[in-house]
């Protein structure tokens, strides 16, 4: 039984560990905490060359006065390049910047100080950057990162406690640290920091003495339970490494600075445990100051645009894990290597929107140039940002801190522990498509209306979790069908797998509900091309249902089953496809029954949809305020014309908001169960928009 669950991880190397989902007429939502947004959080990053210099930073000063309310903050960078530097020159640069900040103070702005390397990310610049008896972050083959150094190492905390008391006293506003905080990703190396004094302390929390070699070993081979153990007991010390630096951090700035406030900046952190509640809480210390953070990841030029939402759905987890009194958390929007050809000035404005609707309340800007030429070339660029700021304004105010609620794919902070993490197997897999055709995309388990699973989240669930899941409603493939079924759960899947299919198959929707007016449309995903062992269905419970089956190229049948719904005896609803499940679902039948199919599943709680036929991300939620609020991004390079959206409300007028802050009222069209829906003005290509509407029992906005 294990060794095929083991067999079904490699075939399809996605996580999740389910957190719960909703039950039909259960109240959904993120929590607030604090006073309510009224703005969006907004700040500039800003690189040596155009702070050091004193005509340059006049010129900054001016072009950001000429767009006045572009930015609030001003953030400033320690240095230019990646590794530390040594504590004489970040105390030389730090005496100029705290003039700096006065300046950008008398003209209206908050300010303060971006250190760039606490560790270090990677090789650069090094002679020119620290040196001394300190332990570089090491992997498991003893390997080293001459740029990063182990947070662990006695020096360098010390090393690290001189630094920030040289940032303190420069007296900034805020404390911004970098993304170098972190375990994996240190070039030219991955995975750390399996050094000799940390493979000590990993002694003492274990009980069990490690070579590196023998922990290699034992991560990546043996009975997969203990495996599993080992792996958890490993990121259990990665969180409590990352938290030993931060309590370091916290206490020697608030020493020197009681109410000052820090902010750290992330991305996707399943190596590290993804620990964000608790790192934020040590961040606040005992006072608990006010804490920001930094969501990010790679979307630096818009050659691939579509990048640009994946990115949302990265931003999207990583504020899931935020406690909800953490109100500023602006995404980090990087144009790195600065050459403003690389991506579009509308990219730009559109990336902050995007972000926003996955969860953030604002966005850092980290654009200018990188070198010291003039500002000319990037006026465009501020001027665009500034056309965006009431957009970002207005959608802060309307979805404030509350979680997206829809269709989420499932995981949690031990999800790194679920694959084989020293050859990185175990990474969330973002199922993008799903949500390009207008599914409301969640990411936090009280956000859950339908819940996609994937296979290594079902080896790590205990029986009495898979069973609540199960209760829920979820989108299953084939792998993740022959896992729980293998672990004794086929009472509640109602099917099992029949005959792979590995050529030459296309899928026919069937007479079904679900299906609508597309029985007997096709979908060919050309599995010659790309390659997917399909699967046929076997019924095993009678209530099981049938919604499409395959067929060769001479149109005889090969499967009678390949996508099927089943409702199970604890209520919980099930939809097992067979056939290219996440991929190829951007025609208008299949787009059409993956609607359907959701709101089957959500037993009618999505909060919104996308009910016409369109390439369009969208994001919902329901605030304290009462209102539906609905974010959208138009993902096509064609205007988004007669987009239908349907919201989960009675009211009869909605408002929308265009990506200049524009606001437009639509009346109700036709109305679809609990549905009411709205044709939306043209969007334009590449571009967000805002729906507001009533709350739920018909209130209107």
């Amino acid at each position: 039984m294990r060794a095929l669950t083991t067999i079904a991880l490699l075939v399809c190397p996605g996580l999740l560990l389910w957190g719960g989902g909703l039950a039909a007429g259960e109240p959904s939502g993120g929590s607030q905490s604090g006073p309510a947004i009224e703005k969006a959080f907004v700040s500039f990053r800003i690189g040596l060359y155009q702070s050091l210099p004193e005509e340059r930073f006049e010129e900054l000063l001016t072009l950001l006065d000429k767009y006045k309310g572009v930015t609030d903050e001003i953030a400033f960078f320690t240095s230019f390049s990646h590794p530390p530097i040594p504590l004489e020159v970040l105390k030389e640069r730090c005496d100029i910047l705290a003039k700096r900040m006065v300046q950008a103070r008398a003209r209206g702005y908050r300010a303060g100080i971006n250190i760039l390397s606490t560790m270090g990310h990677h090789e650069e610049n090094l002679p020119n950057s620290l040196h001394g008896k300190y332990t570089y972050v090491t992997d498991i083959h003893g390997n080293v990162s001459k740029g990063s150094y182990c947070p662990n190492d006695p020096r360098h905390q010390e090393f690290v406690r001189q630094m920030y008391r040289i940032l303190a006293e420069a007296d900034p506003d805020f404390i911004w640290i970098d993304d170098d905080v972190r375990l994996r990703g240190h070039m030219p190396i991955v995975d750390t920091c399996f050094c000799e004094n940390c493979l000590a302390i990993f002694e003492k929390e274990t009980g069990t003495k490690y070579t590196r070699e023998s922990l290699a070993a034992a991560l990546t081979s043996g009975p997969w339970e203990k495996r599993l153990a080992l792996s958890k007991a490993w990121l259990a010390h990665n969180r409590a490494t990352i938290a030993r630096l931060f309590t370091l951090i916290e206490r020697t700035v608030h020493e020197l600075k009681p109410k000052m406030t820090l902010g750290f900046m992330t991305g996707d952190r399943f190596y590290e445990g993804y620990d964000f509640d608790n790192w934020a809480k040590i961040l606040a210390g005992p006072d608990h100051t006010p804490v920001c953070w930094r969501p990010g990841g790679g979307f630096y030029e818009d050659t691939v645009t579509n990048q640009l939402v994946g990115k949302s759905h990265d931003i999207g987890r990583q504020v899931s894990m935020l406690p909800p009194w953490v109100r500023s958390i602006q995404s980090e929007i990087e144009n790195f290597p600065y050459q403003r050809l690389k991506k579009a000035a509308n990219t730009t404005a559109l990336e902050a929107a995007s972000h926003m609707g996955a969860g953030c309340t604002g966005a850092a800007f980290n654009v200018l140039a990188g070198n010291g030429e003039p500002l000319d070339e990037f006026e465009p660029l501020v001027a665009r940002l500034h056309r965006a700021r009431p957009f970002y304004d207005v959608v802060a105010r309307n979805i404030d801190r509350a979680q997206p609620i829809g269709v989420r794919t499932a995981w949690d902070k031990d999800s790194a522990a679920a694959g084989d993490m020293l050859n990185g197997a175990w990474f969330v897999y973002q199922p993008s498509q799903v949500f390009e055709v207008g599914i409301p995309a969640a990411y936090g388990p009280q956000g859950a209306a339908v819940s996609l699973l994937f296979p290594q989240g079902i080896t790590t669930m205990s029986k009495e979790e898979i069973t609540k899941v199960l209760s829920t409603g979820v989108y299953l493939d084939p792998p993740t069908l022959q896992a729980l079924n293998d672990l004794g759960f086929q009472d509640l899947t109602g099917m099992v797998l029949a005959n792979p299919l590995p050529k030459d198959c296309i899928e026919e929707l069937g007479k079904h509900p679900l299906n609508g007016p597309y029985a007997g449309y096709q979908r060919d995903c050309r599995q010659s091309f790309n390659h997917y062992v399909a699967y046929g269905l076997k019924k095993v419970d009678p209530k099981a249902e049938t919604l499409s089956r395959l067929v060769d190229y001479g149109q005889k049948e090969v499967a009678g089953t390949t996508m099927a719904v089943f409702e199970n005896r604890l209520g919980g609803r099930v939809c097992v496809s067979g056939y290219f499940p996440w991929t190829f679902l951007h025609s208008l039948s299949k787009s059409a029954q993956m609607k359907s199919v959701m709101r089957w599943l959500s037993r009618d709680t999505l909060p919104a949809y996308v009910a016409s036929y369109h390439k369009v991300n969208l994001w919902a939620r329901q605030p304290g305020n009462g209102k539906l609020s609905v974010v959208l991004v138009n993902a096509s390079f064609d205007p988004a014309d007669a987009l239908v959206i349907a919201l989960l409300t009675k009211a009869d007028e909605i408002k929308f908001f265009d990506m200049d802050g524009k606001e437009i009222a639509v009346k109700a069209g036709e109305r679809d169960g609990p549905y009411g829906k709205f044709t939306l003005p043209v969007m334009a290509p590449w571009s967000a928009g805002l729906v507001v509407a009533g709350d739920r029992d018909g209130a209107s906005p």
